[in-house]
């Protein structure tokens, strides 16, 4: 059996995201990233539930939302299994970006910025570098 290691979520209750959003955004996030491949298994809710104290409710919906997008598959007595990846070519070849990214990150944070203020700053560039291209 797939390990399920591979995802661990992060609940910001401050966020004003719906806890089953940032359920199914990190676990999106992660199949980006190449973290989640198909056949791995996600947490069960009962994991999910004793690593972030949230309702067992939330979890199954946010595998309900994953479900319905086909990107995930429930499996009777087995759990909750990637059927399908987002990361696509790109992925493995994103090192160099990444390290760029990374490096740019660890300078934000020497001149100060917090982790909202890189935040807000890389979502201003990210969506002035998109904006118009709404396709997706």
């Amino acid at each position: 059996m797939a390990e399920s290691a591979a995802v661990e979520y992060r609940i910001d209750r401050r966020s004003g995201v719906a806890t089953y959003l940032q359920i199914v955004q990190q676990t999106k996030q992660a199949l980006r990233l190449g973290l989640l491949e198909p056949g791995d298994r996600l947490p069960t809710a009962r994991e999910v539930v004793e690593a972030t104290a949230i309702n067992p409710n939330t979890v199954l919906k946010a595998y309900r939302e994953l479900e319905r997008e086909g990107l995930v598959e429930a499996r009777r007595g087995l759990g909750t299994f990637v059927t399908r990846t987002l990361g696509g070519a790109a992925a493995a070849d994103d090192a160099p970006l990444r390290a760029e990214l990374a490096d740019w990150t660890r300078r934000a944070r020497a001149a100060g910025l917090e982790k909202d203020d890189v935040s807000a700053l890389f979502t201003a560039v990210l969506d002035r570098t998109f904006e118009g291209d709404q396709a997706g």
